[in-house]
């Protein structure tokens, strides 16, 4: 680590590999940190590469581009780099840039499967600069205020916590990827990770079984990729027990375009009901003992919600990101996090293809 005037005033500079959708909002939000200079880009695509390249430059930003992580990592020695490739690429990804030794910001799901994801987690324990797993949802601002309201004990003990997701189908990818569990890790481990580390959030405790039902039933039936019809499932419910006693479960349709409400959450404890909708941004507060509900607004910023569409999530998340970069502060996201997200999302996935709850045991990843 070189201690010259720039770094010591917080300034860092950024590479991203993976230029894709998330990468290209991962530039719109790094253009937002005054102290955050982005210095590299990298893919193996040159279309993508191109137009972000473009969208960097527009955003007064002069980025190397290369063809692959090994030329970028040859060429360039950045403080920080955001991974943004497609699911089944992060182990690898991963492998060839920490010898390199950035801080490293890793897209979700950490992995696309549990056995990358339990070799992965092993394998950063001794990784000493930052490394922080991408999971936005919990950076969008209704939903932080949300859980700071939860954990500060309005609703009291939580018992019972729904999470609803009724949204438009997967949008296409370069090379179709994400139509296929082998490259997603299926629907529950691609998107529906950032509900289960959610969970756990708001939960503060780790799941002890799973339960779920789902299907493919609307989407990607009539679309056809080498002769291959799309195997992600577009809907699901999946039911959690956790160990202290609460259970949680998430509600996802992914041919519900036309919903007026994306998400929303519950949480239920002895005092009452606490729910935040998005993009409504609403916190509804509706207690026991007292007349209500009681309604609240949480505003975004616009800049950090024309950034993405991440309800403002990934601005959020990478100032804190940055922040910790400049401190030397732990991850607020860690591997762990990201592990237990895959492990959930997998273990809902068995569940479906079993027909049987699946109890969960960490073993040596606690």
């Amino acid at each position: 680590m070189w201690w010259n005037a720039e770094y010591m005033s917080g300034r860092r500079s950024y590479a991203i590999i993976g230029t894709g959708m998330m990468g290209r909002e991962h530039i719109q939000n790094l253009a937002l940190l005054d102290d955050a200079e982005l210095v590299a880009l990298a893919d193996t695509h040159p279309e993508s590469l191109t137009t972000a390249a473009l969208l960097a430059q527009k955003l007064g930003a002069a980025p190397n581009c290369y063809a692959n992580t090994q030329k970028m990592l040859t060429a360039q020695r950045p403080d920080a780099v955001i991974i943004s490739t497609p699911n089944h690429t992060h182990f690898d990804v991963m492998q060839q840039v920490m010898p390199h030794g950035p801080a490293i910001l890793l897209e979700k799901p950490m992995c696309s499967t549990v056995e990358d994801a339990r070799a992965l987690h092993a394998m950063v324990q001794d990784y000493e600069p930052l490394l922080w797993v991408g999971m936005e949802y919990r950076y969008m601002p209704p939903i932080t205020a949300f859980v700071k309201r939860v954990h500060a004990g309005e609703t009291g003990p939580v018992n019972m916590l729904s999470i609803r997701e009724h949204r438009f189908p997967f949008l296409p990818k370069v090379g179709d990827w994400n139509r296929f569990n082998r490259n997603s890790g299926g629907t529950l481990v691609e998107k529906c990770c950032h509900f289960f580390d959610l969970m756990r959030l708001i939960l503060q405790d780790e799941p002890a079984r799973i339960f779920a039902s789902g299907a493919q039933d609307v989407n990607h039936l009539d679309e056809s990729y080498h002769g291959e019809t799309p195997d992600i499932l577009d809907n699901a419910y999946v039911l959690a027990d956790f160990a202290g006693g609460a259970r949680a479960m998430l509600d996802l349709c992914m041919f519900a375009e036309g919903s007026k409400e994306q998400e929303e959450i519950y949480a239920l404890g002895a005092t009452g009901k606490m729910e935040v909708k998005i993009p409504s941004g609403d916190i509804i507060w509706s207690p026991r003992d007292k007349p209500g509900p009681v309604h609240t607004h949480i505003d975004v910023p616009a800049d950090a919600m024309r950034a993405g569409d991440h309800h403002g999530a990934t601005y959020f998340q990478l100032r804190d990101f940055h922040t910790a970069l400049v401190q030397d502060l732990p991850p607020i996201v860690t591997s762990r996090d990201g592990l237990r997200a895959v492990e959930m999302g997998a273990a809902a996935q068995q569940s479906i293809e079993t027909g049987q709850p699946i109890a969960l045991d960490f073993g040596e990843t606690v």
